[in-house]
């Protein structure tokens, strides 16, 4: 153990310096696309006064078009102040707060992320950023190409990303990980404790892990499938990238809580789009092009660095525990 605790100490100061670069990133994509929405011409013809009801969304529906004065720039506010709650959360909690969590990854090369939500969600939020990177280059190989939904107006589509994380969270992971997970391993019955396991499945004493693993692999499946499945969807090629992303989701949501898996898929969708928004309309190009920006290269080679660190650390803690365990027996 004394010899996992220096390999980490090593590359303890880089990593956690990537690390606390990913989470000023994140925070900074606040005010960037309170820019964005408001300051530039993200939508042409329609601006963050457009009426909340007009959207598709509400298509089929009794408040489509309904004379409601609410508009995207309203629905856009409220989704900043609940994300940026459950922001301070995550710095936090939920035992330590983000800074305190990495001075002894510094100082002793103790890792442990789970006793900071930000800890966990920045090393898993560079992971799956390096596992949607390799699935796609592997795909490009055999000429299965990614291409992502026609999109008629940019500030509706940043609208979009923005709330799917807040939908998509609280249904595939709270409604369908983790209201079984509490069926197949909760020995109590009360509300109060119900709720504290869905919010934390970790709560839970998991004895017999698998049925567990075997739930989030069959729900992050159908996640990879709702992708490709409904509307206008994305192509077939997005189908093994987004169910990756459910898996890992999945995990994270079993031993971080919501918090983390729901602020990593935020960071997946709304933080990638702030920037690349904000790109595009400084330099006037478009959405695509500004994917290509050297800025957002740039951002991509550091969180893939910080990725291939998190998952070299994962190994290291696990071979060294492995060790230490087969010399105490």
């Amino acid at each position: 153990m004394q010899n996992s605790n220096k390999l980490l100490q090593s590359i303890g100061i880089p990593f956690t310096a990537l690390l606390s670069v990913i989470f000023g990133l994140l925070l900074v994509s606040f005010p960037i696309g309170v820019y964005v929405v408001f300051e530039t011409d993200i939508g042409g013809d329609i601006n963050y006064e457009y009426p909340l009801t007009h959207l598709d969304i509400f298509e089929n529906t009794e408040l489509f078009q309904a004379p409601v004065d609410v508009s995207i720039g309203d629905a856009f506010v409220a989704l900043w102040i609940f994300y940026l709650v459950v922001f301070v959360i995550a710095i936090l909690g939920p035992k330590h707060a983000f800074l305190k969590t990495l001075s002894p990854i510094i100082s002793y090369g103790k890792y442990d992320t789970r006793p900071n939500y930000m800890m966990g969600i920045t090393k898993w939020f560079s992971i799956l950023i390096l596992v949607s990177v390799l699935i796609n280059y592997v795909q490009e190989g055999l000429g299965l190409e990614i291409i992502p939904p026609l999109v008629e107006n940019n500030l509706i589509q940043f609208f979009y990303v923005t709330l799917a994380p807040l939908i998509e969270e609280f249904g595939f992971r709270l409604i369908l990980i983790g209201i079984p997970v509490f069926a197949l391993y909760s020995n109590k019955s009360s509300m109060k404790y119900f709720i504290r396991c869905l919010w934390n499945p970790s709560t839970l004493d998991l004895h017999d892990p698998k049925k567990a693993l075997l739930l989030i692999v069959f729900v992050g499946v159908l996640f990879g499938f709702a992708h490709i499945a409904f509307g206008d969807a994305w192509s077939v090629g997005k189908f093994a990238q987004a169910a990756a992303s459910g898996i890992i989701l999945g995990w994270v949501y079993l031993r971080y809580g919501f918090v983390a898996s729901l602020l990593i898929h935020w960071a997946m969708n709304y933080f990638v789009f702030a920037y690349v928004n904000f790109i595009s309309q400084i330099n006037m190009i478009s959405i695509e092009d500004a994917f290509s920006h050297s800025l957002m290269g740039s951002l991509e080679i550091l969180i893939l660095v910080s990725g291939v660190f998190s998952i070299c650390i994962l190994f290291v803690n696990r071979f060294f525990s492995k060790k230490e365990s087969s010399l105490e027996v």
